[in-house]
């Protein structure tokens, strides 16, 4: 049986003088695959080094309700307010419903446990016959709010995606426009159109290796919320073997970051002597960086949920609590 002929691919080889000098020249000038975006997040950010680093791959996964849109939403509102810009290709959101969370965000930011919750917000921003400003003035907070995403509103690029339509050269298109390098965010990678690909495993390795091409095309962070399969939400603990789709996930990805509600991995010991403080579990989420590049992984983080106010509290802290290992005991009932 004969093959046909493939064309080979245009690919120039580098010696590795020539790349110590493209190297040099880079650092001299600012290269922009030595940029780095900061999620705002501490400590996760001086785990990361830095950040999201130009040309990497970062997962973000968890059970539903754990808060992965509230912190890639957050992640992109703190990257535009210090001067970058964002693009958020959401599959699961409109932009009038990602503008809600912004505004919710910012009143809590600027007005603290006064400020509105999400569904006030809402209510408020129902069509009603008067201007925004007058909606929302009496909500403690809110004109701060409208203030505030006035200042960076115009470098955070909203996107409304579809499944059966917006694919990987939208997403390539859309961050092109964002007037230089920008953290580009996709909630969630397995709703990312790619043809008419049955094979979930073969279709999700297909975006993941798309996604990180991208990334360092533009020489720019690619944040990905990815969903977990049936073991990890039947799972005591989700690990990175539970990304749904395609092991690829875990090989193309350079950090990989697991939000769980740190009650559910709390060890058994704190819930049963502690009634009262395992209770306040249910108020912190445990981020954990399962995979990453930059520098250590198997790190435990754990910030305050405030979903209801629309963020989570930026000034987390390593997790002095034990949690459960499925990978190295079981607890005995």
């Amino acid at each position: 049986m004969t093959h046909p002929l493939v064309e080979p691919a245009q690919v120039t080889p580098v010696t590795a003088t020539e790349a110590l000098r493209l190297a040099d020249e880079g650092v001299r000038q600012g290269s922009a695959l030595a940029r780095v975006w900061g999620t705002g997040f501490t400590p996760l950010d001086t785990h990361l080094q830095g950040g999201l680093h130009a040309g990497d791959l970062s997962l973000l996964a968890g059970a539903q309700g754990t808060g992965k849109t509230t912190f890639a939403l957050q992640a992109a509102r703190n990257v535009c307010q210090r001067g970058d810009s964002a693009v958020v290709v959401c599959y699961e959101h409109t932009p009038a419903q990602q503008l809600e969370r912004l505004v919710v965000m910012e009143a809590a930011l600027a007005a603290g446990p006064s400020a509105p919750t999400q569904e006030e917000v809402r209510r408020r921003l129902s069509p009603s016959g008067s201007d925004l400003l007058t909606g929302l003035r009496d909500l403690p907070g809110a004109a701060e709010a409208l203030e505030a995403i006035e200042t960076y509103g115009s470098r955070l690029h909203l996107v409304p995606a579809r499944g059966d339509v917006t694919g990987l050269q939208d997403i390539s298109a859309l961050a092109r426009t964002a007037g230089g390098p920008a953290l580009v965010v996709v909630d969630y990678l397995q709703k990312v159109f790619a043809g008419d690909i049955d094979d979930e495993d073969v279709r999700v390795a297909r975006i993941a290796t798309s996604l990180k091409d991208l990334a360092l095309e533009l020489s720019c962070p690619v944040l990905a919320v990815t969903a977990v399969d049936r073991t990890g939400l039947d799972a005591r603990r989700i690990r990175a073997r539970h990304l749904k789709g395609s092991v690829t996930l875990a090989y193309e990805a350079d950090s990989i970051m697991v939000l769980q509600d740190k009650y559910d991995v709390v060890a058994r010991q704190h819930l049963m002597y502690d009634l009262a403080g395992a209770a306040q579990h249910h108020n912190w989420v445990v981020v954990s960086v399962e995979k990453n590049r930059h520098g250590r992984g198997g790190v435990e983080l754990e910030f305050r949920k405030r979903l209801s106010h629309g963020h989570i509290d930026p000034h987390g802290r390593v997790v002095e609590d034990q949690l459960v290992d499925e990978r190295i005991h079981v607890e005995q009932d």
